[in-house]
């Protein structure tokens, strides 16, 4: 064992010792090992760590032993609460007491997060609320918002006391692109800004896949230099980078671009943009919704164009660097104009690695014209994994026992070229999962359901089965959807017949709605893809996770339509690229059951393929060993017994998103108060 294996150890025995009840685990002691030697080593690790096995403590403990800048990225703001709110201060704690040397630790989050004073008190304050798409209600929201701002120190959403709609929030709020940089008059209050310089001078910085992502893979620097970068959810990281890396062309960003540049620019300069416009609609007009073979016949020379167009009307107001102050309609023109300018170039440039596509919200809506790499693994591999070590974790990492598909997915290994630097070295190491499974847990697959393809006869069974299954658990139920329309027609069917609270996402925040769901044994939580993981609700509030089906990404999407023919199509390509992306969704779906020693429960997979289909045996491979049955009659009595048994749910902590007590306003000293003063 090496002395930084046995250092860490040391300090995850300080860590436990402050934890009433905690016992070693074999699992969590040998990833501790793991990550302290790759990284005293400067190499990459792949760690696969089952539910319960402490992973977050495992490498946060080996990480903060050493004295090194810390990048924690995760694919879910549930992980990313967690690790902020209970595992950090346990190990900065024990760090302090162990080695007397301070940790600082900052959350990072993308800008869009933070409420813009501009929006609420700029230039902006008065925008176009219809573009923005604020209705009704919604209007009350951002009225409360604007009394809020007067309020908050944060102006995190997350900390809203009340309800807010995501429309309502795009209009107090910016991203990166319609951001007034060191143009805004109100930097030095900026939420946002006072949020990165603290990033900025942390040891550890938490961050989720997509900042990760646009840090990488574009010239935004987003994150700060690091020592080393620990990928929580690893898996999911690959879409979050394709993401970051699609370039898209659409009638509404089109529009956009030439309505607020339109006023600002010479006559000449505004009909090229108009003219550009009527183009692009003709063209996405005219373009079949799918994956293309290539660029259409004449759809190059409106790109062309429109570039052209996009750059000249960028030019005539202003370069990049002029610092002088200007209107936010000025900067925001400018920066529309250079992302269409830039999207149509990645468009044109698109080459057989490539997957071009259009995609529709609804058949009729204006399509969208994207280019998306095929894969992701060269730009990782570049431009994240020959610059720091990389410690990759999560509860499902392996396809068929190997991590030979997460490694392909992540650039782990790739031969690079010779001036991209030399790619260390990995390992893999699986250390498993505490739980007793067959004792603690039943899988059972509805297999006496309809075809999911026989879609209204398999949607009206499924919504009779989950009511079925909701009524015996008497709640304490997570059901995870393979759509949005699925969960609510679930939801708006069991609020209808049974007399349980059900929490739909989408209805409040991810935060809160976890926090409701974990406080009462009688409550429902309906969600989609971004519940399938990262959800930590031990105890008896959840004993049922329902699955209505596989998690295949659906077949006539282009993108993955691509992956599948350049994997070589048909079976070759279903097997080489859909099962693995399958069994590691299911396998993350199933593992929200068993959160502790003492939990217990049903797995119900409504979906009989998982019973019947060739490949049903890689899918339940990649599960934990619970026991299994597809007898309906037996997995209601189980959930009546195990609901008339169950303890009361485990104590939750306060309400989040209750931003701290004020004594006072917050005091604003006013843009022309400042010139005043300034004179």
């Amino acid at each position: 064992m090496s002395q930084a294996a046995a250092d860490a150890l040391a300090l995850l025995d300080v860590v436990l010792g402050d934890l009433p009840g905690a016992a070693p685990r074999e699992g969590q002691r040998a990833m501790v090992e793991a990550v302290a030697t790759a990284l005293v080593e400067d190499r990459h690790l792949l760690v696969q760590a089952g539910t319960g096995t402490g992973k977050s403590l495992a490498y946060l403990v080996p990480a903060l032993a050493r004295r090194r800048t810390v990048l924690i990225a995760t694919a879910t703001k549930a992980l990313q609460a967690q690790l902020i709110e209970k595992d950090l201060p346990r190990v900065v704690a024990a760090v302090s007491k162990r080695y007397k040397r301070p940790v600082t630790v900052a959350l990072a989050k993308g800008r869009r997060n933070y409420l813009c004073l501009e929006r609420v008190h700029g230039d902006s304050a008065e925008g176009d609320t219809l573009e923005l798409g604020v209705t009704g209600r919604q209007e009350a929201q951002v009225r409360r918002l604007h009394a809020w701002a007067d309020e908050t120190d944060a102006g995190d959403r997350d900390t809203v006391p009340f309800t807010v709609d995501d429309a309502a929030w795009r209009a107090v709020s910016v991203d990166g692109r319609d951001c007034l940089g060191s143009r805004c008059t109100f930097r030095d209050d900026c939420f946002a800004e006072r949020a990165r310089a603290q990033v900025q001078a942390a040891d550890v910085i938490v961050a989720n896949h997509s900042l990760l992502a646009l840090d990488v893979c574009t010239d935004i620097a987003v994150l700060p230099k690091r020592d080393v970068v620990i990928l929580d959810e690893a898996h999911e990281l690959d879409r979050f980078v394709t993401e970051a890396l699609t370039a898209e062309v659409s009638a509404t960003a089109t529009a956009r671009a030439v309505r607020l540049a339109g006023p600002l620019v010479r006559a000449d300069t505004k009909d090229l943009l108009g003219q550009a416009l009527v183009d692009v609609d003709g063209m996405l007009a005219g373009l079949p919704e799918g994956l293309l073979p290539g660029l259409p016949e004449g759809a190059g020379v409106v790109l062309q164009a429109l570039q052209r167009a996009a750059e000249r009307g960028a030019t005539e107001l202003g370069p990049d660097d002029d610092a002088e102050e200007g209107e936010a309609r000025d900067v925001r023109a400018k920066a529309a104009l250079r992302e269409l300018a830039d999207a149509a170039a990645a468009l044109l440039a698109a080459g057989p690695f490539h997957a071009l596509h259009v995609v529709r919200a609804k058949p009729g809506s204006p399509g969208v014209l994207r280019a998306s790499p095929l894969r992701v693994d060269r730009p990782l591999a570049e431009r994240l994994l020959t610059r720091t070590p990389v410690i990759a974790t999560s509860a499902t990492l392996t396809v068929d026992g190997g991590f030979e598909h997460v490694a392909r997915q992540l650039g782990f290994g790739r031969e690079l070229g010779e001036d991209d630097g030399e790619p260390r070295e990995w390992t893999g190491v699986d250390v498993g999962s505490p739980f007793d499974y067959p004792r603690q847990a039943q899988l059972y697959v509805a297999a006496d359901l309809p075809d999911p393809r026989q879609r209204d006869a398999w949607a009206e069974a499924v919504d009779d089965r989950v009511v079925e299954l909701v009524r015996a658990a008497g709640g304490r139920t997570l059901a995870l959807f393979s759509s949005r329309a699925a969960a609510v027609r679930a939801a708006t069917r069991v609020r209808d017949e049974l007399d349980v609270p059900v929490l739909l996402q989408g209805e409040d925040t991810d935060v809160r709605l976890a926090w409701r769901f974990a406080g009462d044994a009688a409550t429902c939580l309906f969600a989609t893809r971004g519940y399938w993981q990262g959800i930590d609700v031990p105890g008896s509030a959840c004993q049922l996770v329902i699955i209505d089906r596989l998690p295949f990404t659906y077949l006539d999407d282009p993108l993955h339509k691509a992956r599948v023919q350049a994997a070589g199509g048909d079976f070759a390509g279903f097997a080489a690229v859909a099962i693995p992306e399958t069994a590691m969704a299911l396998a993350q779906g199933a593992g929200r059951l068993i959160r502790r020693g003492d939990d217990r429960g049903v797995v119900a997979v409504l979906d009989p393929r998982l019973a019947t289909a060739g490949y049903r045996h890689r899918l339940l491979r990649s599960l934990p060993p619970m026991y299994r049955t597809s007898d309906t009659g037996a997995v209601l009595r189980s959930l009546t017994a195990i609901d008339a048994s169950a303890p009361p749910p485990l104590p939750v902590g306060p309400e989040p998103g209750r931003d701290r007590a004020r004594t006072a306003p917050r005091q604003r000293t006013s843009p022309d108060a400042k010139a005043a003063a300034g004179a």
